[in-house]
């Protein structure tokens, strides 16, 4: 019996969701959202059903939710509150793919009442989502953990203009990202660090980029590594110069304090791109036999074609985030109920996944391993 998913939010990413899992063959796929247009452009070529819904509407979703397995949320982090609430009340397994701190605490606070076999899994896509499932399986490679850098891009893949950037996914989420205060551990300290500070620069496969501060892509590692470790960070990585130019909006210009307009120029000015890059740099170092050692694990995941349609590097690598622990939850790879870090997925068993191989494929570059053999 094919696993019956809801799946709300027909945009960029929910589009890529709906194609990995129909073409598994494994899954019954019902597609959700306000936008009529959204839906019939979908359902023109992937095998869906599709239901036109308004996802602040409890009554809208707990009618769609009935006779599902699971949702997904591929909506704007505002919504997913209401549709965890919902989950829980009509006994369906949530994933989501917020990157929202507030967002995920709400969830958790929902999962604590979930049923036998029903789990909340937010944060599931590439940051939080892949690079936490990375960074924790290098840990267990010590004795004694020291440091855990995550660095996280997506970028455009022919870099124009002063901010050297594309939008590829979430506006809101990008605004959160660069506007919120971010979690790390400093000196054995749980900190709130400033966005888009903490600024760096580093090179790989010949490239230059910037690295600095932003929100949310730690997920629940802060608490998971809490007491074990000496430092822990998250950052976002740019082409260099696009940190200044962002300065300068969110602080000076004070768009953080008026985030409608700072979506409205970001929207209008900024093209979107397909054609991108996706790049993950997770650095470890900690005791190991007495000595100290680093390990890292870095990629370039590429733009490519799926059933002759082009797919963008942003939208592969976050629908093969969430559709890879939707698959391991199916098979009874997760724990069986209740809320589910992305920490506690198996690398192994994530990477080599039909879906979670994407982070692997032919279009992606790896240029360290995981592997410590001395």
């Amino acid at each position: 019996m094919k696993h019956r998913v809801l799946l709300l939010g027909a945009g960029k990413i929910g589009r890529m969701i709906a194609r990995f899992l129909v073409d598994s063959g494994d899954y019954e796929v019902t597609v959700g959202d306000a936008n009529a247009a959204a839906l019939q452009r979908i359902a023109d070529r992937v095998k869906v059903t599709t239901l036109q819904i308004d996802a602040s509407d409890s009554k809208q979703l707990t009618a769609s939710m009935q006779n599902c397995d699971s949702v997904i949320s591929a909506l704007s982090f505002a919504f997913n509150p209401r549709v965890a609430q919902v989950a829980l009340e009509t006994g369906t397994s949530y994933f989501d793919l917020t990157e929202d701190v507030s967002t995920t605490q709400a969830v958790r606070h929902i999962a604590s009442q979930a049923a036998q076999r029903q789990i909340f899994m937010p944060q599931c896509g590439l940051a939080p989502g892949f690079i936490s499932i990375v960074a924790n399986h290098l840990t267990h490679s010590f004795d004694q953990i020291d440091s855990v850098r995550m660095r996280v891009g997506a970028l455009p893949q022919f870099p124009t203009g002063a901010l050297k950037y594309n939008l590829t996914w979430s506006t809101d989420g990008l605004i959160n990202e660069y506007c919120n205060p971010c979690e790390a551990i400093h000196e054995n300290q749980r900190i709130d660090v400033l966005p888009l500070e903490g600024l760096e620069h580093f090179s790989l496969d010949g490239v230059r980029y910037e690295a600095f501060n932003t929100s949310g892509g730690l997920g629940t590692l802060c608490e998971t590594l809490d007491g074990k470790v000496r430092q822990l960070n998250y950052k976002t990585i740019r082409y260099i110069g696009h940190q200044e130019h962002m300065l300068l909006l969110v602080n000076e210009l004070r768009l953080n304090e008026r985030r409608e307009i700072l979506k409205d120029i970001l929207e209008n000015a900024v093209p979107i791109t397909y054609q991108d890059v996706v790049v993950t740099f997770c650095t470890v170092t900690g005791m190991r036999r007495g000595q100290l050692v680093q390990i890292t694990d870095a990629r370039k995941i590429y733009h490519e074609k799926i059933q002759e349609e082009n797919w963008s590097a942003i939208q592969i690598t976050t629908a093969a985030g969430i559709c890879t622990v939707l698959d391991m939850h199916a098979k009874g790879e997760l724990p069986a109920s209740g809320f589910v870090r992305q920490e506690q997925v198996d690398f192994e068993r994530f990477i080599t996944n039909r879906f979670g191989q994407y982070y692997d494929s032919l279009t992606a570059t790896r240029f360290s391993t995981t592997e410590h053999d001395e």
